[in-house]
């Protein structure tokens, strides 16, 4: 049976404990994802309590990471979605996310309505992809992808 939860203190605290995990056995989002048979995006976002696991994953990434059985139960409940609080991110990299958004939110919103009409572009049904390549100019650059199915708003 699928459950839900309605307080992210239980996923959190997990989160918090399978990052240790991860760091104590010295492995990648990479590796933990190759357990699972996901992609890592969704692996990542699953074990941070964004996302739930399907229960064979859920077993492979406690598994990995030494986590028990309420970890297994929690990796597959639907969570309470959003970790982020509602004042400006203080984190640096996610801070700089949400600049871009503060900056080019409306553009893209602009730019999406315009080649698509009234509507949104899903976060469910998502792909999400980082990539490190290098700059031209010396250095490196992030390459990030955000692919997300158009839903349009329908009248009713």
């Amino acid at each position: 049976m699928v459950h839900a939860q309605f307080d992210p203190t239980a996923r959190q605290q997990l989160a918090n404990a399978a990052v240790e995990a991860k760091t104590r056995r010295d492995l990648t989002w990479q590796q933990i994802a190759d357990a699972a048979g996901l992609s890592v995006a969704f692996v990542t976002a699953a074990v941070l309590g964004q996302h739930a696991l399907p229960q064979k994953s859920a077993e492979a990434v406690a598994g990995l990471l030494g986590l028990d059985g309420d970890a297994v139960m929690l990796l597959q409940t639907i969570p309470t979605r959003g970790s982020l609080g509602t004042g400006a991110p203080t984190d640096p990299t996610i801070y700089r996310f949400h600049e871009m958004l503060q900056v080019y939110g409306t553009t893209l919103k602009a730019l999406v309505h315009e080649q698509f009409g009234d509507g949104i572009i899903s976060a469910i049904n998502f792909k999400l992809d980082v990539k490190k390549v290098a700059d031209p100019e010396g250095g490196e650059r992030a390459v990030i992808t955000l692919d997300g199915k158009y839903l349009p708003t329908k009248p009713f």
